[in-house]
């Protein structure tokens, strides 16, 4: 699901302004969300671990929202987080479903 955040180049974006800043940030949230891999969830543990990276996930892409709002240009950067919080939304959603059927 994250896997498009993965052929990011990190050390390529070079954060000049604030915005830049902002978006290296949501790129590495998004490149950490790239090693999830909920088709290998097997365990109840594996469960929790998953959604509490996805909470952690969500709280970082919020944050850094949160920190930079203020900044001019923010289109791309409000554009970036909806993104981000919309596939956490879905990966959550995955693995709660999961966790209902792994109980049936």
């Amino acid at each position: 699901m994250f896997s498009a955040f993965s052929t990011i180049g990190h050390d390529s974006v070079q954060a000049h302004t604030p915005i830049d800043t902002a978006v290296k940030r949501l790129d590495g949230i998004g490149h950490v969300l790239s090693g999830l891999d909920i088709s290998a969830i097997r365990t109840q543990a594996d469960v929790n671990r998953t959604l509490w990276t996805l909470d952690a996930a969500n709280k970082c892409v919020r944050a850094v929202l949160a920190e930079f709002r203020t900044q001019p240009a923010t289109d791309q950067l409000v554009r970036k987080s909806r993104n981000l919080i919309d596939l956490i939304e879905r990966a959550r959603d995955q693995v709660l479903s999961f966790r209902v059927l792994a109980r049936s």
